[in-house]
């Protein structure tokens, strides 16, 4: 009798435990590098010549948020998305050895992929991998292909061919092929069953390397964008004189034979992955990026027709974005990590699931959000409860079949490659650990409403503040404006309010600000 009832009891709940799995939504997470919104066909911003037809047809069909701003760099922004916090945040992780070499305590800085694991989903890594030499396999991932860059250093920057693959906490092995392509693939196996345990729902972080420097696009793609006319930034040489000191200097072109911007030579070893070629147009860098934008664009194609031909679209949740954008001559750029759109700002496109994706189909959401949202979010729709306090907002709200307001600010805080309480301080001038970058300093930066302002960490630097819908390309700095004064002091404390809401060790010793007021 005791057995039968026993039986009962754990039919019931296994039934329970399936009915429960039923209405807990897949979740899809397609995660690029340094891919801008310049690069997605539909954002206004995108060259016209631009063609990405797959990614379109998700935003089409689901949410695409205008201002995303996700991380500053591929690390930062990377441990963001694993912890829900700002970088300030994430205690024990740090650089350590040759770049990227890196490493964390996982008792201190605890990945949040652990508790769907413990919440009755599958989860699942495929991809790149930058956040220490610890990938979380048998922790974090039930299912694991990954590229672990700072594991293998010297193979670090391969970023399109010949990568050392771990599977499922296997040994390396040298894999052949173009990386984003395999990529795809193997996340297109996993849908399809392979390494999924049936009846659970699942959770997939598929990381392109792509559209990270080289920039080398699939061979396929080589001769695309042949007729590819590029204009030429308004702010692509100095002076830039309403602009903080490292970006009034920043000098990465020079005027070509024929007056046409072209890289000139500014630094001697160029960041792992990436390439500098002196005398290089700009239409031609810029040509190729777009170019290695293409396989992804056709991975997206893939992804969706694999959830449709399983059905699972149906309860599936999709989002696309990128760890942050790239600058091609905007304030004389050629780089990441600066708080300015064209370097920072990535697509960001939320479908849910398809069953009741037409509620919310082609909205956008012009309100500016940030990477650390992503997290909770995730957890409302999955129904599992925060396991710590995060520095995000849950995103519901903005996709369900009313279109409402958000009153949120997205932050962003830059600590160069310092995290947690070694961001307590901020570092003098002069300190290496200040700088990232091409001499890119610690900052705040705060969005809310049209407006975005910036806080350089440097004493006597002047604050920034901009109107993103009016000046999209940031070229006026209205906190040296007297009639934005108001404004730009309100910004000033709501930014310092966030710090401390975050638990910013640094909050109150912010160097002073200088901004002139002209």
């Amino acid at each position: 009798m005791k057995s039968q009832i026993f039986f009962q009891s754990f039919l019931v709940g296994a039934l329970t435990l399936q009915a429960v799995a039923a209405d807990r939504p897949n979740i899809l997470f397609i995660y690029t590098d340094d891919q801008s919104t310049r690069t997605v066909s539909c954002y206004e911003e995108a060259h016209s010549w631009v063609n990405t037809p797959h990614i379109d047809a998700l935003a089409a069909a689901g949410i695409r948020f205008e201002h995303a701003y996700i991380g500053s760099w591929c690390m930062t922004s990377r441990a963001s998305l694993l912890t829900g916090l700002q970088q300030h945040g994430i205690e024990s992780m740090r650089m350590e050895g040759q770049y990227p070499g890196s490493t964390y305590d996982p008792k201190q800085c605890r990945f949040w992929p652990s508790v769907f694991r413990k919440n009755g989903y599958q989860t699942a890594h495929i991809g790149k991998w930058h956040t220490g030499t610890d990938d979380g396999f048998g922790r974090d991932w039930d299912y694991q292909i990954v590229w672990n860059r700072p594991k293998y250093v010297k193979n670090s920057p391969n970023y399109f061919d010949d990568q050392l693959i771990v599977k499922n906490g296997g040994e390396p092995k040298m894999t052949k092929g173009y990386t984003t392509d395999l990529y795809t693939d193997w996340a297109v196996d996993y849908i399809r069953g392979e390494g999924r345990e049936e009846g659970k729902p699942w959770y997939l972080w598929l990381c392109y390397g792509a559209v990270h420097g080289p920039f080398t696009p699939a061979e396929r793609h080589l001769d695309d964008y042949e007729d590819a006319v590029v204009e030429v930034p308004a702010d692509i040489y100095p002076p830039r004189p309403d602009k903080p000191k490292y970006v009034r200097e920043m000098e990465f072109w020079e005027p070509g034979k024929d007056g046409y911007p072209v890289e000139r030579k500014v630094r001697e070893n160029s960041p792992v992955g990436m390439q500098d070629m002196p005398g290089r147009s700009l239409r031609d860098w810029v040509q190729q990026y777009q170019q290695g934008v293409l396989a992804i664009d056709e991975g997206v194609g893939q992804l969706l027709k694999a959830l449709q031909a399983t059905g699972q679209d149906e309860n599936t949740m999709i989002v696309f974005t990128s760890d942050q954008g790239f600058a091609w001559g905007q304030k004389g750029f050629k780089s990441k990590v600066a708080p300015y759109r064209a370097n920072v700002e990535a697509p960001m496109i939320i479908r849910m699931p398809g069953a009741v994706a037409e509620q919310s189909a082609g909205r956008v959401i012009e309100e500016p959000i940030a990477g650390v949202d992503i997290v909770p979010t995730f957890f409302s729709q999955a129904g599992i409860k925060l396991p710590w306090e995060m520095h995000g907002y849950d995103l519901s709200p903005l996709l369900g079949a009313e279109d409402r307001a958000w009153e949120y600010p997205a932050l962003l805080v830059h600590t160069a490659k310092q995290f947690g309480s070694d961001t307590n301080i901020v570092p003098p001038v002069g300190d290496p650990k200040l700088i990232h970058g091409p001499g890119i300093p610690w900052y705040v930066m705060l969005c809310e409403g049209e407006y975005k302002y910036i806080r350089n960490l440097i004493e006597g630097e002047t604050e920034e503040l901009y109107h993103m819908g009016e000046d999209p390309e940031e070229l006026v700095n209205l906190a040296q404006l007297p009639a934005h004064q108001e404004t730009l002091n309100e910004f000033r404390v709501q930014a310092i309010d966030e710090l401390r809401r975050t638990k910013a060790g640094m909050v109150d010793n912010l160097p002073a600000v200088g901004t002139p007021v002209n």
